[in-house]
């Protein structure tokens, strides 16, 4: 079943992601995460990540990119941290150089990452299209 969906609605060029290497407890909340993923994102369809992993997803030119079972961003640590909340999951963001974006969930048993192109700098709107996937398949950590 994983092939069938998978396979349907990539038609671009692959994407370059690398997959993270969490636990093999991480890794099974993301292979769960990774079969409740919407197949498009913000108007964008779903493409294919290269390597094809369970741990990797991509939508739309610029890529929304997501990456499950990611390490602890060091700076969740940091008291000034800037964090949003879409539709109940919350996610720390960390802007990258090239006014891409980058939010990590938060208070979850393994980390989804979610970097954003910058056409999206002032809207977190694509986070929520996550939001009913990461709830279902990644519970909160105590």
């Amino acid at each position: 079943m994983l092939l069938a969906a998978a396979g349907c609605s990539f038609t671009d060029d692959a994407v370059a992601v690398p997959p993270p290497a969490p636990s093999a407890e991480e890794a099974g909340l993301c292979r769960a995460l990774h079969r409740e993923l919407p197949e498009s994102v913000a108007g964008h369809e779903r493409r294919t990540a290269e390597p094809e992993s369970d741990l990797t997803a991509v939508w739309g030119d610029p890529a929304i990119v997501l990456r499950c079972g990611v390490p602890r961003p060091e700076k969740m640590s940091d008291p000034r941290a800037k964090a949003v909340e879409a539709d109940g999951v919350n996610w720390m963001l960390e802007p990258q150089g090239d006014a891409r974006r980058r939010f990590t969930t938060t208070y979850r048993d393994a980390y989804v990452e979610v970097t954003l192109p910058a056409k999206y700098a002032h809207d977190v709107t694509p986070l929520a299209a996550f939001a009913g996937a990461v709830k279902k398949t990644v519970p909160k950590s105590l």
